[in-house]
């Protein structure tokens, strides 16, 4: 038993190879220092990698239009009756202290979600739980220009009927309500 151990351990060792360490190769030319030290290229060694220079003018476009919000054409948005309809929908309820304020967030402007969190304050200060859910009776889309929707709703509120106009302006591939007004 041991002389079949001791022969499977000098078998092993002697397969086992020392470890080579090969150099990475070089993926830039090397760089030749003359007199009055102006780095230039050496143009004698052919290397395989070769960058061009891509020709962008970012001279006319500031940080907030290469990075901020991007109008979206009416192409590339979903259908604003259906989209106007949930949000509409989504937009009384919170205003009636039914849904939380934050879902909205995403889709309306800091100036409109100012003005729906503060009726939702203004609800919930009342102290009394809707007892009737708000809906939107009826609802009425225009496009004026594209990538803009004005939509204008008809919303049934316990045992008032009111009315709600609202513009949706496509941005960043979606539907944003810019503009709001609770009659």
């Amino acid at each position: 038993m041991r002389a079949t151990v001791a022969t499977a351990n000098a078998a092993s060792r002697t397969s086992l190879r020392p470890l080579t360490i090969v150099p990475a190769p070089r993926i830039r030319p090397p760089v030749i220092a003359e007199a009055d030290d102006d780095w230039t290229v050496d143009e004698r060694t052919d290397s395989p990698y070769v960058q061009d220079a891509l020709a962008v003018d970012f001279s006319l476009r500031s940080d907030e239009d290469l990075f901020g919000e991007q109008p979206t054409r009416r192409d590339d948005l979903p259908d604003p009756r259906d989209w106007a309809a949930h949000i509409a929908q989504a937009l009384v309820e919170v205003m009636a202290g039914a849904r939380p304020a934050p879902q909205l967030l995403r889709w309306t402007t800091p100036e409109v979600y100012a003005v729906v969190a503060r009726r939702a304050a203004v609800s919930a200060r009342r102290g009394m739980p809707p007892t009737r859910r708000t809906v939107v009776r009826s609802l009425r889309v225009c496009e004026p220009a594209d990538g803009v929707a004005e939509a204008s709703a008809v919303v049934v509120d316990g045992g008032r009927v009111r009315a709600l106009a609202m513009r949706l302006v496509g941005l960043d591939g979606r539907w944003r309500v810019e503009a709001l007004q609770v009659g």
